[in-house]
């Protein structure tokens, strides 16, 4: 398919001519305007429950006396547990874990009365998906911290059935040390705060890829390469994106005003050391997303370079896992992603409020997208060299 014959003015990669390729190609336009916000406001209302509470679980209770139902409302009194069920047997709470009509159930032995009589030690069984590594251990912290509890009562009960305590004695026999855990940094433990605010940037990641793509395609398709960047390549490529870099920009404003802004949540440091990050986010992006499309001129092969590339974004950024804790490959992959390098200076301003000069310095191996920046101007000269043989030999013939 030959490209339109098209005037030097006209396919000047100003603002009005890349204003009448958005309005022709509203699929761009949808890309750079409300699907990035739509996917935003998902992924919030996704978490926007904010504190995980009432997971249902079940119990099997095989002893059915005064104790093993004392030690179910203590399930029950967990803010994390909610029990919906009582099971007679193993086999019914084990189907509907399967179903997941609850998250786990838990096990409590025949006899269990008469073995804390006799001073024994009856063991109580919880079993869970393990799969969900966040229910977990959700889970596993409430059955222990219920059971606590239940030791606790039963132990403070025993010291006053020997008539020498007082309620407060046999508490301070009990429990002789007393431990306050207190969180930092995300007091409330809201996970709309410490998920949230990292899968935001990580599709905001993937849209800029992509959406780079998607402009360097609609020039290439309207106006063609020899003619868009026939005489000064650099200087064509710069102008061409450098608009859309401002868009970017403009959405990185928008989800950290609506973070710490709208929906309150706490920032320590300052929001205009954020805001430089995300211009050095933006510049990288815009630079392996060039680099992917002018590896081959094939959108349908750069999109899938663009999808390989970003798709472990969220998951290598080291929010959810400690990146001291992934393999060799993890970490590599984890330098060449632009979003994990902007994350660390997110981190340490709005949890942390470290000075400018300390979170910015996380931005220092970003240099190393020079490397890609230079493939891409040597691809995009071999497209533009090879593109002009095949039109004089078109004249020629």
């Amino acid at each position: 398919m030959e490209h339109p014959v098209v005037s030097t003015s006209t396919a000047s990669p100003a603002i009005e001519s890349q204003w009448q390729l958005l309005r022709r190609d509203r699929w761009l336009l949808s890309c750079l305007t409300w699907i990035p916000i739509a996917l935003a406001v998902t992924i919030w209302w996704i978490f926007s429950q904010a504190i995980v509470r009432d997971l249902p679980v079940g119990v099997v209770d095989l002893s059915n006396s005064r104790l093993s139902r004392q030690l179910t409302r203590e399930l029950d009194a967990t803010s994390t547990l909610s029990v919906i069920r009582s099971y007679t047997n193993v086999a019914q709470a084990s189907e509907d874990l399967k179903a997941t009509e609850i998250y786990a159930y838990v096990v409590i032995p025949r006899q269990f009365d008469k073995s804390i009589y006799r001073g024994d030690q009856p063991q109580i069984t919880t079993f869970f998906n393990s799969q969900m590594i966040l229910v977990g251990r959700l889970i596993n912290s409430a059955v222990v911290q219920a059971q606590s509890t239940f030791n606790a009562q039963i132990e403070v009960v025993k010291t006053l059935a020997k008539g020498q305590q007082t309620t407060l004695g046999a508490m301070s026999h009990v429990l002789p040390i007393r431990t306050q855990i207190t969180p930092l940094f995300n007091k409330n433990t809201n996970y709309a705060q410490f998920l949230v605010s990292a899968v935001v940037p990580a599709i905001w990641q993937i849209a800029m890829v992509v959406t780079t793509i998607m402009i360097l395609t609609a020039n290439h398709r309207t106006y063609g390469l020899a003619i868009w960047a026939k005489t000064n390549p650099l200087s064509r490529l710069v102008a061409t994106l450098a608009p859309y870099s401002l868009v970017f920009v403009l959405q990185g404003a928008v989800f950290l005003t609506w973070f710490y802004h709208g929906l309150d949540w706490p920032l320590h440091g300052q929001i205009s050391t954020i805001l430089i990050a995300q211009w050095f986010t933006v510049i990288a992006c815009m630079i392996m997303g060039s680099l992917f499309f002018f590896i081959s001129l094939d959108p349908a092969r750069a999109m899938s370079f663009a999808a390989a590339y970003t798709a472990p974004s969220f998951a290598f950024m080291g929010i959810t896992f400690p990146t001291s804790d992934m393999g060799l490959l993890a970490q590599i992959w984890r330098s060449l992603l632009p979003v994990s390098h902007y994350i660390d200076v997110q981190v340490s301003q709005a949890s942390y409020g470290f000075d400018a000069y300390h979170s910015l310095a996380s931005l220092w191996p970003m240099l190393g997208y020079l490397v890609p920046f230079g493939l891409t101007l040597l691809l995009l000269k071999k497209h533009l060299q090879a593109d002009l043989k095949k039109r004089c030999a078109h004249e020629l013939v």
